[in-house]
C-alpha cells in the first residue's frame, strides 16, 4: 500500500509561494506519500531570487504558473519524510537527490588494501524512467515548463507499490529520515497501532530530528500561515500524526494546522484483526488530531468508516481502479489541490486560520471534502447552462467516507471552481431571448457561482472562488478519463489523438451532518468492541480508560454545529469580519 511513514515539509523559499499548484504538482507528492504522515509549512517565504530560484527550476519537473492574480502560489513539496524501513525508499536515496553529496564522492584516504562490496540497486520503476529527461525548460513566454513524458505503459500501474514509485520531484537532502525500528511490509514488526505511533515521537532522537527539520524550513518563511498535516488514519501513523499536531500547536501557537487524514479504499472482511485495528486507529486518530488541529478532514474513496465495507465512490467520468493506490491518490490529490486554493491565491485575503474558523469555529472541527472530477463542461455551453443542468441535487461526490451527502444539512462551506475559460463564465444568449434561469442574468462568473450557492443552500455561510487555471493531469497522471478532450471538455465519444492534459474541477470543503452521522456510527461500533480481546493493541500503550475517553470525545464530535445565525453571532463576537456570501433568511 505504499510507505508506512512520511513526514514532509515544504521548503517554500524556493518559490516564495504558499503551496502546491496544479494536480501535477500535488500528485507528484500526494500520490508519493500514499500511506504515512506529511507536514507542510504554508506561507510566503524568502529566497525567491538567485541561486534558490535556480535550484527550484532544476528541482521541479513541472510547469510553473504565470504571474496572474487568479493563480495559486506554486510550491516545492520537499518532504521531511520518515518512511520506516529503507525498503520503502526503493530507488530513492535516503539523502534525497536534489544535490550531490561531495563528501561521499571524495577520494578514499585509506592507504591499505580495500575490499569493495557493492549492493545491487533496485530497478527503477517505469514511472520514474523519464524523470531526468523531464526537467523544466524555459519556454518562449519566459515560463518554466516540464518536458512532456510518455504515460505509464499499460499493465505497469500494478508495479507501483511504494511512495517513492509515485515521486517525480527531487528532494532536498534534509527531506528524508528513516525509522529503522519498524518494517515497511511483512508479517511482523509493522507500525500498526495508534500507541506505537505515539511512542515514536516520544523517543528523543526522532522528536529532535523532526523539530530540527521543521525549524530549518520554517526559518526560511517571511510569513508563516501555518501547516498542512497529512497522515494515515487507519494504522499506527494516526499516532504519529497526533503527536506531530501536538508538537506544532506547542511550537507554533496561533498558526493554522489543517490536518488531512488518509484512509484506504476497499478492504477485505477476511482480515478481522486488520479491520479492528483500522477502526480503532481511525477513531483514536480523529479524536486526538481534532484536539490539536484547526480542523481535520478525512480523505478516502471508500464508502464508509465502519467494519462492513461499502462500495468505493463513483465518478461518472472516471474509470479508475479503487484497488490501486496510484489511481486513488491521484484523485485525492486533485481534490486536495483544488480545495486548498483559498489560502494559496495571490489575490485572496483568506488565510488558513480564517478558513478554519469559518468551517469549524463552532467547535466541530471535522469537515468533509467533496468534488466533481472533472467538472462536466461541454463545448459551446456556458457556466450558467451547466449549473442549471445540475439541478437541485447535491452535485459533489464525497471524498470523506461518509456516503452521499444528499438530504443532510450543510452548515458552512468553501467552494472552488477552476478551469473554466472566462468566455464561458456568463450566458451567451442573444438580447431579447428569455432567460432559462436567474443564473443567466448574472454579469460575471463570480456572481453566477455565488448565486448558484445561494439557490442551493440559502441558509448556509458560503465562500466561493472561481479560477481560470485548470488542474494539470498530464502524464504520469493516470489516464482514466472516459470522453474528454485534451483540455478537459466533455465529449460524446472518446477522443482521438493526444491524452487529456488538464481538466476543470469543482471542489468544496463543507461542515455537514453527514459526517456527524458517520462518526456516530463509528462510536456505536466501537462501544460494542471488547478491547481486552485485542491485547496487542493495548500493549502498544492504550488502556481501557483511554478507550472510554475516546468514545466520549467521539460522541461529542458527532453532534452537529449550531445554525448559521448562531455561527455568525459567534464570528462577530470573536472579532472576525464576515466577507463571505451571506445567506438571506428564508
Amino acid at each position: 500500500m505504499g510507505p508506512r511513514l512520511l513526514w514532509s515539509a515544504q521548503e517554500q523559499r524556493r518559490y516564495g509561494g504558499r503551496g502546491p499548484r496544479g494536480a501535477h504538482a500535488a500528485v507528484g507528492t500526494f500520490r508519493g506519500f500514499r500511506g504515512g504522515a506529511l507536514v507542510e509549512p504554508a506561507g510566503c517565504c524568502a529566497g525567491t531570487h538567485g541561486r534558490g530560484r535556480r535550484v527550484a527550476r532544476r528541482a521541479v519537473p513541472r510547469c510553473l504558473v504565470q504571474n496572474r492574480p487568479d493563480t495559486a502560489w506554486p510550491g516545492n513539496l520537499y518532504a521531511s519524510t520518515h518512511p520506516h524501513g529503507s525498503e520503502s525508499l526503493n530507488t530513492l536515496k535516503e539523502e534525497g537527490n536534489l544535490y550531490r553529496d561531495r563528501q561521499l564522492e571524495a577520494a578514499v584516504a585509506w592507504q591499505g588494501k580495500l575490499s569493495t562490496h557493492r549492493e545491487e540497486a533496485h530497478p527503477k520503476n517505469p514511472n520514474l524512467q523519464g524523470l531526468l529527461s523531464a526537467e523544466g525548460v524555459r519556454s518562449s513566454d519566459g515560463a518554466w515548463r516540464a518536458k512532456l513524458i510518455q504515460n505509464i505503459q499499460n499493465g505497469k500501474e500494478n508495479s507501483i507499490k511504494v511512495w517513492s514509485d509515485f515521486l517525480r520531484v527531487h528532494l532536498h537532502p534534509r527531506s528524508i529520515c528513516v525509522i529503522q525500528k519498524y518494517n515497511h511490509d511483512g508479517e511482523t514488526g509493522r507500525l500498526e497501532a495508534f500507541g506505537q505511533g505515539e511512542s515514536v515521537l516520544k523517543e528523543p532522537r526522532y522528536l529532535e530530528e523532526l523539530e530540527d527539520r521543521l525549524h530549518f524550513y520554517v526559518e526560511e518563511c517571511d510569513y508563516l500561515q501555518g501547516f498542512q498535516l497529512l497522515c494515515d488514519l487507519h494504522d499506527g501513523f494516526s499516532g504519529v500524526g497526533a503527536k506531530t499536531a501536538e508538537l506544532l500547536q506547542d511550537e507554533y501557537a496561533g498558526r493554522g494546522v489543517l490536518t488531512w487524514g488518509l484512509l484506504p479504499g476497499p478492504y477485505s472482511l477476511g482480515e478481522p484483526q486488520k479491520n479492528i485495528y483500522r477502526l480503532l486507529n481511525t477513531a483514536f486518530g480523529l479524536v486526538h488530531l481534532t484536539g490539536y488541529s484547526s480542523f481535520v478532514c478525512p480523505l478516502s474513496l471508500g464508502g464508509n468508516l465502519g467494519l462492513r465495507p461499502k462500495p468505493p465512490v463513483n465518478f461518472p467520468s472516471l474509470h479508475y481502479d479503487a484497488t490501486l493506490p496510484f489511481h486513488c491518490s491521484a484523485i485525492l490529490a486533485t481534490a486536495l489541490d483544488t480545495v486548498t486554493v483559498p489560502y494559496r491565491l495571490r489575490s485572496s485575503m483568506v488565510t488558513m486560520a480564517h478558513l478554519a474558523d469559518v468551517l469549524s469555529f463552532s467547535g466541530k472541527k471535522v469537515v468533509t471534502a467533496e468534488a466533481i472530477i472533472p467538472f462536466p463542461l461541454v463545448r459551446g455551453q456556458s457556466l450558467p447552462d451547466i449549473l442549471t443542468q445540475l439541478g437541485e441535487a447535491t452535485p459533489w461526490t464525497s471524498l470523506s467516507a461518509c456516503g452521499d451527502s444528499a438530504g443532510h444539512r450543510c452548515f458552512a462551506q468553501s467552494v472552488v471552481l477552476r478551469g473554466i475559460d472566462r468566455a464561458s463564465h456568463t450566458s451567451k444568449l442573444n438580447p431579447g431571448t428569455p432567460l432559462p434561469s436567474a443564473l443567466h442574468a448574472c454579469a460575471s462568473g463570480e456572481e453566477v457561482l455565488a448565486q448558484y450557492l445561494q439557490q442551493q443552500h440559502p441558509t448556509v455561510l458560503s465562500s466561493s472562488h472561481l479560477l481560470l487555471t485548470p488542474c494539470k493531469v498530464a502524464p504520469p497522471y493516470p489516464h482514466f478519463f472516459s470522453s474528454f478532450s485534451q483540455k478537459g471538455l466533455a465529449m460524446d465519444s472518446p477522443p482521438k489523438g493526444a491524452a487529456v492534459q488538464s481538466i476543470p474541477v469543482f471542489g468544496a470543503l463543507r461542515s455537514t451532518s453527514s459526517l456527524h452521522r458517520t462518526l456516530g456510527d463509528l462510536a456505536e461500533e466501537l462501544s460494542r468492541l471488547d478491547l481486552r480481546r485485542w491485547a496487542s493493541f493495548m500493549d502498544a500503550g492504550v488502556e481501557q480508560d483511554d478507550m472510554e475517553e475516546m468514545l466520549h470525545e467521539l460522541h461529542s464530535l458527532d453532534s452537529g454545529p449550531p445554525s448559521w445565525q448562531e455561527q455568525e453571532q459567534s464570528l462577530a463576537a470573536s472579532g472576525h469580519s464576515v466577507s463571505y456570501n451571506k445567506p438571506r433568511l428564508p
